[in-house]
């Protein structure tokens, strides 16, 4: 069970932090705490597991990735953590899930993957390249693209 500090702490930086010099010395003044303080709450939270990551979220379209995709893979229950794992490990790759009951009856792994604009336009067959990629490197044959067209949401849970 989280303080009624802690939970004001975890409020505060479960959305964009200040840009400012000295952002936990703000957080501090709002929640009556010091800076060292601050951020001794939030290294606690992290070793208790309450906060699992912490860090920058990148505005992926604004950096360069234009493209992104869901792709699904229909992968055998007994391989599914090594081809996770292998999947995984692709810089390309930025979320690899294994969902129960698999879509469709058989997908199991489901990744997303960005592709970046490397000042010259993207290649009609880009997605195709990576694709063979990942499917010669898990062996993996059966799998589902589903193309991003349009971003109608995205932004962080937010818990307080």
């Amino acid at each position: 069970m989280l303080t009624q500090k802690e939970m004001q702490i975890a409020s505060l930086i479960q959305g964009d932090i200040p840009l400012i010099k000295c952002p936990f010395k703000h957080i501090g003044e709002l929640t009556g705490s010091g800076e060292q303080d601050v951020l001794g709450i939030i290294e606690d939270m992290m070793k208790k597991g309450v906060i699992r990551k912490f860090g920058a979220i990148l505005r992926h379209q604004k950096a360069g990735f234009k493209r992104n995709a869901m792709l699904l893979w229909a992968v055998p229950p007994s391989k599914s953590e090594a081809v996770g794992n292998i999947l995984a490990s692709f810089p390309e790759i930025t979320h690899c899930y294994q969902r129960t009951p698999a879509f469709a009856g058989k997908y199991n792994i489901f990744t997303m993957i960005h592709l970046r604009d490397n000042g010259h336009g993207l290649r009609d067959n880009e997605y195709e390249l990576l694709i063979q990629r990942l499917s010669s490197a898990t062996g993996i044959k059966d799998y589902l693209l589903l193309i991003s067209e349009e971003e109608f949401k995205k932004n962080s849970m937010e818990y307080f």
